[in-house]
Order: structure tokens, then C-alpha cells, then sequence
């Protein structure tokens, strides 16, 4: 029998899929102060006594309690938003694993702890509505395999609704129903959130609609392979607030009532984690869907690690890449495919990547992101280090092939 392959490491990230409130503060502070040496007019004898007496008095100190100043914020803001809010049904399908994981490099690199993305349910969603002539987003694998959806507003109306388009890579759709002056939620921006505010999620969890949920923003920018469904391509926020099979689709709120996320991605082995795709990114997409049907994903065709002293240890001593590394931190590419991009520009295993068309890079997603951020065909700039010098290499993205979504 074969020894059990080496594991280099948990954090690949592959570009075969392309590389590519502020705290509105409900609760305030609010300290107090005497306002008057004036006694009440309605003051106990004992009390007068106290006040006119020639003692030396202690400071009075005003204690600053944490007060809520609308105590019901989240009523507030699910009223906002809550008719936008649909039920998506859909006919039932398999999902089955992406190729590309099954892939034996990755295993040399993941080994035993290979993440597996988790069969979504498809079937049963939420999505909601953003716009007053009926365009509606959700996940893509709430409707994946469907042309055609049934979608039940909260105050009992149905319509058949069109799935205009799907994007795999970042588990978004666009539908589309026959309608006017429809309500619709309001978009709000996640560059200005932080850990610890208030999430607030709306769906349709396990067939019970209109569910509403409340916890607060866990994290930002969680990557899809933390996440664990490596084959997506987005930065998730983490949220406690509940999210269970239904919740799909439907929209993460902030304290305002603005739409900051989509839920989606449940992990069956998670206490209280949920996971939603940012606003920026799932209407970059949708955009793109309702106006092409379809989205284009820059795409290099390189495989990177965030490098560590044990990382390269381990890479060293494997010789997977047939370059010595060096280097104990950075992005190191440790495959380049051929007849890609990455391949033509000249990008090499062993190259480590500093920065992105001038931004710096720290980890695999934030090289990801950055080449998301750039167009196909276009030049894009990318400073690396091989050996002791550095360089700056053009690469022209490619659209990510239809065999790797």
C-alpha cells in the first residue's frame, strides 16, 4: 500500500476560475449632569436638607448606561424592505462536485482535509426584488436547471417568473417576473461595516416564510475557501444570524435596513454561522446577467498558497514545483497552466506576487480580487519577485472557460 499523500497546505486558492455603517450606532451613550442647584418643587424634607446644607458635597456622577434609541430597529428595518422580499420555488436537481476538484494536485495539497462544497438545496429560496419591474436576484443554486420559477410575494401573490441568467462562480441569478410597481429594497455598501453591527436576515427557511433573524456581522472578507466551497469565487461576509436551508437568496440587512448581502453557503457542520455574498459583488453580477444573460470572469490560469516558513518547508521538501523557495511570507504561484494568460505573459511556479496593477496583495484572495477588479483583454500589471529580483509582468485576461464554472 501506497503512504497517504503529504499535505502542503490548506490555503490554495486556484485562478482556474480567474483570479477572478459605519457603526450607525443604536445604542448611545448618554451622560447626565444637574442642570440646576435648584431643589425640585416637589422635594421631600430629608432631600431639601441634603441640598441646602454647607457640607462639602461629593461630586455627582452621572452613570452613562447603554440606551437603544429606537428599540425596534429591526422591525423598522424588516418594514422597509420586507414586501421585496419573495419566495422562490423551483424543480429539484442534483449538484454534482465541479471537476476541477477532483483534480489529484489538489490532494497533494489539501490531502485527508480537502474541503468539499456541500450539495446546496435547490428547490425552496428567498430572493428579492430590485427593482419596481419585477427583476429579482437569488442564488444560482436555487434555480440552477430551471427556466421557468414560481414566485410568491409576502402579501400572497404569484408570479411566474424567468431565470434570465446564472453565474456558477459566484452563486448568483437573475430573475425576472411580468410586473409593475413592485417594492423594492434598498442597497447599501459594505466597505463601511465592521465586526460586531447589527445582520439582519430575511427568508424562507425550512418552508416557513417571512422569517426574520437578527445577530451581528462576524467577519469580513471570508474567503470561499475558508468558507468551504473553494470552486466560488467571492468574499463572504460572516454573519451569526441564523440562516437555514430556504434562507437562500434572501437579503442580509444592516441596521438601517439596507440590503448588504445575500445569504447563502450553510455549512451543516457550523453552530451559528451563516455566510452572504456583498452587495457589491452579487449586483455587479446581476447586472451583468440581466443585461447579457450571461457573465465573463477574467481568468489567468494560475494556482497559488499563501506562503509561511511551513509552507515552504513543506514545498521544499516535496519539490512539487521544481523551484526552491526562499521566501518565508508572500503569494507564491506554485502552477501556471498551459496556454493561458498566466502562461503567455510569462507568470512562473516559484514567482512570488507583491502587487496587482500597483495595489498591494497580501493573500491569494486579495490577488483574486484584484483581477476581478480588471476587464478581459485588457493589460494587467503584475509585480512579482522570482529569486532575488523583481518584476513586473503583463498579462491580458482571458473569459474563464466554460468547462471550469
Amino acid at each position: 500500500m501506497g503512504s497517504a499523500p503529504k499535505q502542503i497546505g490548506l490555503s490554495i486558492v486556484t485562478l482556474l476560475i480567474g483570479g477572478g455603517l459605519g457603526w450607525a450606532g443604536h445604542q448611545q451613550w448618554q451622560g447626565q449632569s444637574p442642570q440646576s442647584s435648584e431643589p425640585p418643587a416637589e422635594t421631600s424634607p430629608l432631600v431639601q436638607t441634603a441640598l441646602n446644607t454647607e457640607e462639602p458635597q461629593l461630586p455627582t456622577v452621572a452613570l452613562a448606561l447603554p440606551a437603544q434609541s429606537n428599540p425596534n430597529f429591526i422591525a423598522d428595518a424588516v418594514n422597509r424592505v420586507g414586501a421585496a422580499v419573495v419566495r422562490i420555488d423551483a424543480d429539484n436537481s442534483e449538484m454534482e462536485l465541479p471537476e476541477g476538484l477532483e483534480n489529484p494536485f489538489f490532494r497533494r495539497f489539501f490531502g485527508d482535509e480537502m474541503p468539499i462544497p456541500e450539495p446546496f438545496q435547490q428547490g425552496t429560496g428567498s430572493g428579492f426584488i430590485i427593482s419596481a419591474d419585477g427583476r429579482i436576484i437569488t442564488n444560482a443554486h436555487v434555480v440552477e436547471g430551471a427556466s421557468k420559477v414560481t414566485v410568491t410575494l409576502t402579501d400572497g401573490r404569484t408570479f411566474e417568473g424567468s431565470v434570465i441568467g446564472t453565474d456558477k462562480v459566484t452563486d448568483v441569478a437573475a430573475v425576472k417576473i411580468d410586473a409593475d410597481s413592485m417594492p423594492t429594497v434598498v442597497l447599501g455598501r459594505t466597505d463601511v461595516l465592521s465586526p460586531g453591527q447589527w445582520a439582519i436576515a430575511i427568508g424562507n427557511p425550512l418552508g416557513l416564510d417571512n422569517t426574520v433573524t437578527a445577530g451581528i456581522i462576524s467577519a469580513l472578507g471570508r474567503s470561499s475557501s475558508e468558507v468551504g466551497i473553494p470552486d466560488k469565487r467571492v468574499q463572504f461576509i460572516q454573519t451569526d444570524a441564523a440562516i437555514n436551508p430556504g434562507n437562500s437568496g434572501g437579503p442580509l440587512l444592516n441596521d438601517q435596513g439596507e440590503v448588504i448581502g445575500m445569504n447563502t453557503a450553510i455549512r451543516k457542520d457550523a453552530q451559528g454561522l451563516g455566510f452572504a455574498i456583498p452587495v457589491e459583488t452579487f449586483n455587479r453580477i446581476a447586472q451583468q446577467l440581466f443585461e447579457d444573460g450571461e457573465v465573463q470572469h477574467p481568468y489567468l490560469g494560475i494556482q497559488m498558497v499563501l506562503l509561511t516558513p511551513e509552507m515552504r518547508d513543506r514545498i521544499n521538501e516535496e519539490n512539487e514545483i521544481g523551484v526552491k523557495v526562499d521566501a518565508e511570507d508572500g503569494v507564491l504561484i506554485v502552477r501556471v497552466l498551459e496556454d493561458t494568460p498566466a502562461a503567455a505573459g510569462g507568470l512562473q511556479a516559484g514567482d512570488i506576487i507583491q502587487r496587482v496593477n500597483g495595489n498591494s496583495v497580501a493573500t491569494p484572495a486579495d490577488v483574486q480580487a484584484a483581477v476581478d477588479g480588471g476587464e478581459i483583454g485588457q493589460p494587467l500589471d503584475v509585480d512579482i519577485q522570482r529569486g532575488n529580483e523583481s518584476q513586473t509582468i503583463t498579462v491580458r485576461p482571458m473569459p474563464l472557460p466554460s468547462q471550469l464554472q
